[in-house]
This record gives C-alpha cells, structure tokens and sequence, in this order.
C-alpha cells in the first residue's frame, strides 16, 4: 500500500502519478487471457455487461462500444435487455469476484448454457469459478486486504481504472479484427442528441 506522495502538488501531478500506475498495471495483463477474451467477443451471439458500483459502468462502456462496433450488446438490468442463452456471453466485471450480487447472474447464465467471462483482481474468487473464461487484472482491491500493490487511489479506483482501459483496449482488437475503424462505428453512433 502506499499513501500520497508528498511530492505531488497539484491536480496535475496526481494525474500523472495515477497515468503512470495505470501503465504499470496493463503491463501486468496476461496477452493470453486478453486475446481468449477478445475472441470471446468476437464469437458471442449477444454480449452483456454487469459489474456492481463503478466497475458496472465501465461494462456499460464496453456495451456500448461493442454496439457500436457491430455487435449485439446489452447490460444486464436495462428494461431493453433480452434473455440470455446459448452461444451468448455474459461479462462481468468484479474487483473482488465475490460480489453478492453478481454471483447468481453467473450462476444462471450458465445454467441456460451461455459463457460467462469475468475480469477481476481475484482468479480464485467465487465468480471467476462459475466463470468459463477468466481474466485476471492487476492492481488493489478496495480493502486493501492481502494487497501488495501500491497505489495512491482510494478503493478500486486503480481497478476501475484498469477495467475501463482493458475493455477499451479489446475493442480496439476487435475493430482490428473485424476491419473497422472510427468511421465506420460513427454511424452507430446516437443521433437523437
């Protein structure tokens, strides 16, 4: 663990720090399990996206994208949301992998034969055992219970962080993948804006 720097004076600062905790922290992301994850995606029928707190509004991010990239994607809760089944991908999003809510959404998402892939700090946790498909991220948990990676952040904010940047990071392949660029999933951008 480790407490603010005393060196870091300002605004600026602090991003700088945190930018340089982040870019420590991708390294540490396994390429097998981010290229596993990828094809995933490539391969789900419907994609949909939970996580609980801040962690479910990066998967709302990645929906989004994946949207607009051409693929069917949901969030879990949403009125528009379908059911899931068989050759559909459920993604979830859990720093701890134990979060009392998710976890029966994992369990049923299996139970009706789709996969479920979970990216958390903890590859041993609860849901990353229901889980078909895990990728594990570095960084800090919110307790700071049997951590050993240092950050300035509070809670999972290192985590949070982290999410955000690996989904936007598999959109990105998945672009690749599918040969699309920014112009072409501008026009599955909102228009009633």
């Amino acid at each position: 663990m480790s407490s603010q720097p005393s060196a870091l004076a300002s605004t600026t600062d602090f991003a700088a720090h945190v930018a340089a905790e982040l870019t420590e922290a991708v390294r540490g992301i396994d390429p097998a399990q981010a290229e596993a994850f990828v094809e995933a995606l490539d391969s789900a029928a419907n994609v949909f996206a939970t996580g609980a707190g801040r962690s479910g509004l990066m998967g709302k991010a990645l929906a989004m994208r994946l949207m607009h990239g051409g693929s069917a994607a949901h969030v879990v809760g949403e009125t528009t949301t379908p059911g899931i089944g068989p050759g559909d991908l459920l993604v979830i999003g859990s720093g701890s992998g134990e979060t009392r809510t998710l976890v029966p959404m994992a369990e049923k998402a299996r139970e009706l034969g789709a996969d479920v892939a979970v990216v958390t700090l903890k590859p041993d946790s609860t849901l990353a055992k229901l889980a078909t498909l895990v990728v594990q991220l570095p960084g800090a948990s919110k307790s700071r219970e049997n951590d050993d990676y240092a950050t300035i952040q509070p809670m999972g904010s290192l985590f949070e962080q982290t999410l955000l940047l690996f989904f936007d990071a598999s959109v990105l392949r998945l672009m690749q993948r599918r040969g699309l660029d920014g112009n072409k999933m501008y026009g599955k951008h909102a228009n009633l804006e």
